[in-house]
């Protein structure tokens, strides 16, 4: 295992633009163990050398002492933050470096570079491209802007910013919003579109000259020179310096050149990426299926001695059969699942998440399943609302696959739209999971309808009448002519006359309470369309 990335790396790759060091000494922690999101309602585990995201805290004095004693390596807090003497005196106490993130920047986007940045300190340092670590697109990006003499962001397909070099101080504000923001914004975007300037990238293998866009305060932002990322015929992303002039033939030459090794450098972190996914998602899927292979699939991904809730996690929608809308949704199912791995190990480091077919199951060690439920809504809610979670029960790390299978159940309950809400627990659609179980059996064993409910649904079809309506309106009335009339819209005369005629009909009697039960059974397990 390489060394993990350090504090000292954070604040030189993230530094002044997303977070800043407030007071403390980042090169006591040498490597960071992960990075957690703060709960004062939660006894968290922390991972050694944890940097933890304080949000909301707007006292850090009052935690530092207790981060001191689990060993974190930082707390960042919302900037800007004024160094009190009681803050000083516990920095230096705990010894946990107190950070500031910048004022305009996200929690998820702070999160999602310190993700990018340690899965990069995971890269065996041996293994080198062009002299630069493997994969390490922040490194990459630094060598760049020496190269050129500018600041640089390197960015993929979507102008989303993967990584950005040093510098940017010398650039403009649009260039702060777009690190700040983790992506190009939308005007920008548009302005540029307009100007056919990613028609010119997807042409050329030359770095393409940008005039001054305009910006919000009626001046023009600093020239940009964009080049394009290519393996092959694949269009990978793009890297974008700030300059004032064209570049000079030299240093075009060398930005050509790096856009080829930025090339090899985002194959080799997507290649690794992919691996790292795969074995995940292998050991997910043994842990929570069960059988002899689960016990030893726990205890890789260091479960073996907790407590934990199977969540299910599907999309609530899809993009038809169109070829492009199949790519589409498979692609929209990778991030989704992307996403809620990085929520749940942003909540405990030991989560797991991994997409499976196409549901993304995750194990989440927690002692309720009310925890697990607010988690998942907490997802949902930051997510949007085009998903759907099953929370299974809480189980040890030998019996995973009861709490899969009570996760599985809540989502083909969620899936067929019996259910309320779009997150619940196995107790919040019990009578609806019953009912499904039962039409499972009833569709292994091939059994029909018969009985009651029968005559009626046949005589309904051979004599155009709503016999069957009006049962099932009654019985869900607690046999109350009124509310159940009003409920079809006819009169109560009329209702009480239909109820005679399906009696007879139907050769049912609606004194009887299992006849009544049995009916009702039959209505709900029996779809309108299956009859």
């Amino acid at each position: 295992m390489s060394p993990r990335t350090g504090l000292a790396r954070v604040l030189d790759d993230l530094g002044t633009t997303l977070i800043d060091l407030v007071r403390g000494d980042p090169a006591t922690a040498v490597d960071i163990g992960g990075v957690v999101i703060h709960d004062p309602d939660d006894d968290q585990v922390l991972p050694p050398s944890a940097l933890v995201l304080g949000v909301g805290v707007r006292e850090p004095a009052e935690i530092l002492g207790e981060l001191g004693k689990h060993g974190a390596a930082g707390l960042v807090v919302r900037g800007p933050v004024e160094v009190t003497d009681d803050i000083a005196d516990a920095v230096d106490r705990s010894g946990v470096a107190l950070l500031g993130l910048a004022p305009g920047a996200s929690w998820t986007q702070l999160a999602a570079m310190l993700r990018s940045l340690l899965a990069e300190g995971e890269v065996d340092p041996s293994e080198t491209l062009g002299g630069v670590p493997a994969g390490d697109l922040f490194a990459l990006a630094n060598a760049v802007a020496s190269l050129i003499s500018a600041p640089v962001t390197i960015e993929d397909r979507s102008s989303r910013v993967l990584a950005f070099s040093g510098r940017q101080h010398e650039a403009d504000s649009s260039r702060v919003e777009t690190i700040l923001g983790r992506q190009v914004p939308a005007r920008y975007s548009q302005m540029l579109e307009a100007r056919g300037v990613f028609q010119q990238l997807y042409r050329s293998d030359q770095p393409v000259y940008i005039e001054g866009l305009p910006a919000d305060d009626g001046t023009l932002c600093l020239p940009r020179v964009a080049v394009a990322v290519r393996a092959g015929d694949e269009f990978l992303g793009s890297i974008w310096a700030a300059v004032r002039k064209p570049l000079a033939a030299d240093r075009s030459q060398a930005f050509c050149d790096a856009a080829k090794l930025v090339a090899l450098h985002m194959m080799r972190q997507r290649a690794g990426a992919d691996v790292e996914r795969r074995l995940r998602a292998d050991l997910v899927s043994t842990a929570v299926e069960g059988g002899a292979g689960a016990a030893e699939a726990v205890r890789r991904l260091g479960l073996a001695d907790q407590s934990c809730v199977v969540l299910a996690l599907a999309l609530a929608h899809s993009h038809g059969d169109d070829p492009a809308g199949h790519a589409r949704l498979l692609a929209e199912r990778q991030q989704i699942a992307d996403a809620f791995a990085m929520h749940l190990t942003a909540v405990h480091p030991r989560a797991a998440a991994a997409l499976i077919g196409d549901v993304a199951y995750a194990i989440l060690p927690a002692e309720s399943e009310d925890r697990a439920l607010r988690i998942a809504t907490d997802f949902r809610g930051r997510i949007g609302n085009h998903v759907l979670v099953g929370v299974g029960q809480v189980a040890d790390g030998l019996t995973l696959s009861r709490s899969r299978t009570g996760a599985d159940l809540v989502l083909r309950v969620l899936r067929a739209g019996r259910a309320r809400h779009s997150v619940a627990r196995v107790s919040d659609v019990h009578s609806e999971g019953l009912l499904l179980e039962l039409s499972d059996l009833i569709a292994e064993r091939g059994d029909t309808l018969s009985g009651p409910v029968a005559r009626l649904i046949a005589y309904d079809r051979k004599h155009s009448s709503c016999l069957v309506e009006t049962l099932n309106a009654w019985l869900d009335a607690f046999g109350d002519v009124a509310a159940a009339s009003a409920a079809v819209f006819v009169h109560p005369n009329t209702f009480r006359y239909r109820l005679r005629r399906l009696s007879e009909v139907g050769e049912i009697d609606l004194s009887d309470p299992d006849a009544r039960f049995a009916a009702m059974l039959q209505l709900r397990l029996w779809r309108p369309d299956d009859r």
